[in-house]
């Protein structure tokens, strides 16, 4: 018991750290014109691997979900799952659409594709489509995100400096 809560945790955070990491990627790259083009699309590409290791922490939750997605299962979990499902076709499509119209990224590795279509519009309102499923994810996960860096940010910060009170009044 006691090393599942352990396991649990640590994962959490680790999730929380990967969370972090994926707003701080997000916000610079919902910008090009301030990152610049070739700092938005590595970065975004790079977000590739944190998104999975995302999906990897919360896999034993989808695959529950999945399994009783039909029968028992809350309004709010059926909600959360429908929408994080949203979530990954929609940023599928940016990523596609997005290195359909690469400028820099692709053009290094060698690759030319063929421009035509409409992708820039579709990458466009794709990342749009995600701001607004991305606000009521963050919604729907406000609890855990506020109880998290309670935990693991805010108390530990709090005992540091305790912890350094009690240094300099023994001193």
């Amino acid at each position: 018991m006691a090393e599942n809560q352990t396991k649990s945790k640590s994962q959490t955070r680790v999730k929380l750290m990967i969370d972090i990491i994926i707003f701080f990627i997000f916000l610079i790259t919902m910008d090009p014109r301030s990152s610049g083009i070739a700092v938005h699309e590595w970065l975004a590409t790079s977000a590739i691997a944190a998104l999975v290791v995302h999906l990897l922490l919360s896999w034993d939750w989808i695959m529950s979900i999945t399994r009783r997605f039909i029968g028992k299962v809350s309004g709010i979990s059926r909600t959360n799952y429908i929408l994080n499902w949203l979530l990954f076709i929609d940023g599928t499509v940016i990523m596609l659409s997005g290195f359909m119209i690469s400028e820099s990224l692709l053009p290094f590795l060698g690759i030319k594709l063929p421009r035509g279509f409409a992708w820039r519009s579709v990458h466009d309102v794709s990342a749009n489509f995600f701001l607004l499923l991305l606000g009521i994810h963050t919604a729907l996960h406000w609890a855990w995100i506020v109880d998290a860096f309670k935990r693991y940010v805010f108390q530990p910060i709090g005992r540091l400096f305790s912890a350094r009170k009690k240094e300099d009044v023994t001193a």
